[in-house]
């Protein structure tokens, strides 16, 4: 409701400010540092002045006697030098949020029973018209070793935007990349067949087998140590093995698919238990088989984008040069994040390699061409076989397509790429790709929202059995990286906070159930570490750490979950004595919203009809914090109403039901929040 106010102030002041002045301006709106100073605050005065050559205190006396009524502001009036500050008409305020609440429970009723494929549970569109088609893709695991907690950032991220942007009407699609015929994957197969001498039948009997991820994590070291020892030797298994596996041929071929398919079901069933999910696989293996990568090719040569190099480094690639300072300055600032990728990265401007295999940028350029529709073609798609219980996972196929598969082919308006700020110069060759092919406002709608690394407190990665030396212990945090094994795999970091969290409840509820416990636990596991991941802005550098994670006070996911938790037990007992059942009248309303505690009233009031304020910051800035920020803010300004006053044992009736009803919506807002987060409030903590 306050973005809903603050967008009609805006349109009116923009208005008036056109028919008298004659100026076009885009107006800025603040929050005031205190409710007295009103809901909301413009400096645009200042800048008419400069235009206008008249005091802005002058000017904004002016627009305040003549701008006329805005529905919901009860009055604007002149503040300093020259602010106009608004003041929002608190019944109207107070209605609009209880009556924006029931058509949120009305419809709520009836998102439980929507399957993937259109919205997953909790996922719904809060408001509005659906806008045109949006793809986020995220997660994009390399399908060769288990999931890292780095990749549950990337996931929690992705997720997030989805249910952000489908609470703000966006239609989104939720696509999973899989590299299944990429470097790691090759290595993967290199370590099965040349180093463990295992057969493709032995291959497929230990994918079938439990913790198929784990045995690949540590294959995936050895081979990485194994293939550092000798360059050459490197070079020309990789390039042998990366050639069988794009044409389909041989036995490293079917180990490869063999591998990433299993891994694939073992980074879905480990996603899952956060409640993430995907609707489509696009699996790179089509972009070569159904010639995504051959139109691509053409479409790049016949453009000049890329050139066919005749350097001694480089004879016999195709290459997408980089004119100007531009590229020496992209790579300066990458190159040290991108020192532990594979070395092709270090020439992320080669797209075909001398031996005619194409690196992944070039694969990503024809999947990215795909997105917006401006390829030509289409997958085919069949549903994925190995899904947790409950999910309907679509992937693609170079086989016979199911003809009742979903258009996933439909062209995009606009794509969220999430991959981490290691990859920003992959992204930006991937952009000028399409910018080069005459795409430009393709380009400039494929956003990549990045994101920093993730690593360990050395507390946390003691606690995970990592052996530190006394240098590492002293540092802020330690690196950690799949290639060489040290890391926190995603379902062990579940396993572990779950199992803090069970021994938590199990000490506070010994009259709970042990199925209940295991519940309780689960929920507040995962809201630890969803909101630990999101209450950072995307360039932090975020050290994992147990305790902090789980800490019932401060900014984490508990605290917000059992703010919640606490006014569902005021519910219970108001509702019990009876307490809900009296009608607040408008003239109640009124009185209390403007006597001695109105302020204070009024204050929680305004904060819990935010929420879509915080959605459309998180929006424009691809921030998913602004709303872990907003779930924490409202429950420590919950909490802190609740300490200041006494709810049921209220003597007046009126006002005890007034604080009920206040109490009501806090908690449905802060649910909604926490649900857009990903994160459940469970009945007890």
């Amino acid at each position: 409701m306050y973005q809903t106010l603050t967008n009609r102030l805006r349109e009116a002041l923009a208005g008036h400010i056109r028919e008298k002045y004659g100026v076009e301006l885009a107006i800025t709106l603040e929050r005031p540092p205190k409710i007295e100073m009103g809901e909301a605050a413009s400096p645009v005065c200042f800048e008419l002045a400069k235009r206008l050559k008249k005091a802005p205190r002058l000017i904004a006396q002016e627009i305040a006697n003549g701008l006329g009524r805005v529905e919901g502001i009860a009055r604007v009036e002149v503040a300093g030098g020259g602010y106009l500050n608004a003041y929002f008409d608190r019944g109207a305020f107070w209605a609009s949020v209880q009556a924006e609440k029931s058509r949120e429970m009305e419809k709520g009723q009836g998102r439980d029973t929507e399957t993937a494929g259109v919205r997953r549970k909790g996922q719904g569109a809060g408001r509005g018209e659906e806008r045109g088609k949006v793809i986020v893709e995220h997660t994009s695991i390399n399908p060769n070793k288990a999931a890292h907690i780095g990749h549950v950032r990337n996931a929690v991220l992705g997720d997030t935007m989805v249910r952000i942007l489908r609470h703000a009407a966006h239609r989104v699609q939720i696509q999973n990349y899989i590299d299944n015929t990429g470097v790691q994957v090759a290595d993967v197969v290199i370590g099965l067949l040349q180093m463990e001498r295992v057969t493709p039948v032995w291959v497929r009997n230990r994918a079938a087998e439990a913790k198929f991820d784990y045995y690949c994590w540590d294959l995936y070291a050895k081979a990485t140590s194994f293939l550092a020892e000798d360059k050459a030797r490197a070079a020309a298994l990789r390039g042998a093995t990366l050639k069988a596996i794009e044409e389909g041929k041989g036995e490293d071929a079917e180990v490869a698919q063999v591998v990433a398919d299993a891994i694939v079901g073992c980074h879905l069933r480990t996603m899952a238990r956060l409640d993430i999910g995907y609707e489509l696989l696009a699996r790179e293996s089509e972009i070569l088989h159904l010639h995504f990568w051959d139109a691509a090719f053409e479409m790049l040569k016949k453009s000049g984008a890329i050139q066919l190099a005749t350097s001694e480094q480089m004879a016999g690639c195709w290459i997408m040069p980089w004119e100007g300072e531009a590229r020496e300055t992209k790579e300066e600032e990458v190159k040290e994040k991108i020192a532990e990728e594979e070395d092709e990265n270090s020439q992320d401007k080669i797209i075909v390699r001398s031996n005619g295999t194409v690196t992944y940028v070039g694969k990503d350029i024809a999947y990215q061409l795909w997105k917006f529709g401006l390829l030509g073609k289409d997958f085919h798609y069949q549903k994925w076989p190995n899904v947790p219980e409950e999910e309907t996972v679509w992937a693609t196929t170079s086989g016979k397509g199911d003809p009742d598969a979903p258009h996933f082919g439909e062209p995009a308006a606009t794509v969220y790429n999430v991959i981490d700020t290691r990859q920003a110069y992959v992204q930006e060759v991937v952009a000028q790709g399409l910018r080069r092919l005459g795409y430009a406002e393709a380009a400039k709608s494929s956003i990549h929202l990045w994101y920093e690394r993730m690593v360990l407190t050395p507390r946390c990665a003691a606690e995970m059995g990592y052996e530190l030396s006394e240098e590492e212990a002293k540092r802020p945090y330690v690196e950690v990286s799949g290639r060489r094994g040290l890391g926190v795999k995603a379902d062990d970091l579940i396993d572990r906070l779950e199992a803090a969290a069970l021994a938590e409840v199990a000490q506070r509820h010994a009259e709970m159930s042990s199925e209940e416990q295991k519940l309780t636990a689960h929920a507040i596991a995962v809201g630890a570490l969803r909101f630990f991941l999101l209450k950072f802005t995307r360039n932090a550098i975020i050290a994992f750490d147990f305790k902090d994670a789980l800490s019932f006070e401060g900014e984490t996911g508990p605290y917000c979950q059992y703010a919640v938790v606490r006014i569902r037990g005021i519910r219970r007992k108001g509702k019990e004595a009876g307490a809900t059942n009296v009608e607040v009248t408008k003239e109640s309303i009124a009185q209390l919203l403007s006597g001695a505690d109105g302020n204070s009233f009024w204050e929680l009031l305004v904060a819990a009809g935010s929420l879509d304020y915080a959605v459309d910051a998180a929006i424009a800035t691809q921030e998913p914090a602004f709303v872990a920020k907003y779930a924490f803010q409202l429950a420590q300004a919950f909490n802190n109403f609740y300490h200041k006053h006494h709810i049921l044992s209220e003597a007046d009736e009126q006002k005890r039901a007034f604080l009920l009803r206040l109490t009501e919506l806090v908690e449905a807002q802060l649910v909604r929040a926490l649900g857009l987060l990903g994160i459940e409030a469970p009945e007890k903590m």
